[in-house]
This record gives C-alpha cells, structure tokens and sequence, in this order.
C-alpha cells in the first residue's frame, strides 16, 4: 500500500508486485473473512499510508508517522484475486489505561455489512486472551460512540438475559472485559441502572431486556466474529 504520482508507476507497480494479501501474520479466517495483525514497527511504511489514507474519511485523525508504538489489525474480505482490506482497527502496543483500540474505520464502500461492529468484537476478544479489561481511546467520535454502545448493549443484554440473579457493575466488567465506565454509560443510557441510598443498582425485569433484543435484532449487521477462528498470541507472551 503506497500512494504513487503517475498512473505509470502505479501500472509497473501492479506488474512486478507479488503480494495478494497485507504484510504481517493473519490471525483469523473464517470463510472469506481474514484479519491480520501488521506491525507498525516492521512495516512503518505501509502503516503510514494506511493512516494517510484514512484521514480522508476521519476528521479527527491526526496520527500518521508515528505507527511503531502500534499494532494495526486489518480485516479483509478474500477472492481469487487475494485478500482486500475493508477496514482496520490500531492499538497501542503498551497501554497505560489499557485501551484496546485507538482509531478504527470501515472503508465507505464496505459499510452497513457489520464490518464495524466486528472490529470492536475483535478487541475485546484480543482483550480476553490478554486478560486485561479493556477500553477504546477517548474521546470517542459521534460515528464511534454510536457504534460501540451498539456493541456494549448487545452484549449486556446478552449477559442479563442469562444471569437472572443480581449482578454488580463489576462482575459485568470481569465477564464481559468491557470497562466499569462503560457498562455504567451504557446500562444508563438503557435506564437500567438506580441509585440507592449512593449506591449502584441495576434494575433489569426480563420484559425491559427482551424489548430491548428485539431492538437490536432488527439492526443485526451480516458479519459475526466467531472466536473460535481466533489464532491469537498476546504481544507480552511471544
């Protein structure tokens, strides 16, 4: 990946390069779905031009030269004709507040197939078998906080429905690895959470838990991450 000047050079590039697929090793299949993990230390070049080419699409990008701190994670969709990145997730390789994510984007033409949501599912699996409660970098971007408490709902609903005794925010947080701040946003903007004599406490009644699933199973994106497919090494065991 690598912007050229001419068309020329783009058509000599195209005749000599072999690669059909992204740098790095790929950690994920499933059908014609692919992820791979591309390290920003050994292919600085190509992650640089994959930041430059998304701050055509994020206003807020501003990270673009910087890439070695980095692990990006590209997910393709696969053809005959090789491995084709339709979005792409970063993180920090060391975290201090343990952010599993730092920028993602789906690229325009691939939207609306639940590439996102899959992205997101995808850190918070990679935060399971590193064993660290994770979170997103913040501040989040309108298009991001939409989607991710998309994906918090979903899963807490999830976790209510089975768990019919009480459950804390904090055992949440441990089943789910999703952040205490999270879970608290999220169960509030579902008015699920009450506070009682300062304390927190999740009210749920199974009717107000099914409304809400039923809600979400009419806006179920095509993509599903199964965890299964996951061939993952954390970063700190290799």
């Amino acid at each position: 990946m690598k912007y050229m000047r001419k068309k020329s050079t783009l058509i000599r590039h195209k005749a000599k390069c072999y690669l059909r697929h992204p740098p790095g090793n790929e950690i994920y299949r499933d059908k014609d779905i692919s992820v791979f993990e591309v390290d920003g230390a050994k292919n600085k070049v190509y992650c640089q031009c994959l930041c430059l080419l998304s701050k055509l699409f994020l206003d807020h990008k501003t990270l673009y030269y910087d890439v070695a701190p980095f692990l990006f994670y590209l997910l393709c969709e696969a053809d005959d004709t090789g491995f084709h990145v339709v979005g792409y997730f970063s993180k920090e390789k060391v975290s201090a507040d343990n952010n599993n994510l730092a920028c993602i984007l789906t690229f325009p033409q691939f939207q609306r197939k639940g590439y996102g949501k899959f992205l997101i599912a995808l850190s918070y699996e990679l935060s399971k078998h590193e064993g660290k409660i994770g979170s997103p970098e913040k501040p989040l971007s309108d298009l991001g906080r939409l989607s991710y408490r998309s994906y918090w709902t979903r899963v807490l609903l999830g976790i209510l429905s089975e768990h019919r005794r009480p459950l804390s925010v904090k055992e949440i947080a441990q089943m789910t690895y999703i952040k205490d701040e999270d879970v608290i946003y999220t169960l509030e903007s579902l008015k699920m959470l009450r506070y009682w004599k300062g304390q927190k406490i999740i009210s749920a009644t199974p009717k107000l838990i099914e409304m809400h699933q039923q809600q979400l199973r009419s806006r179920q994106g095509r993509a599903r991450l199964n965890p299964s497919k996951l061939q993952y090494t954390p970063l700190a065991e290799r």
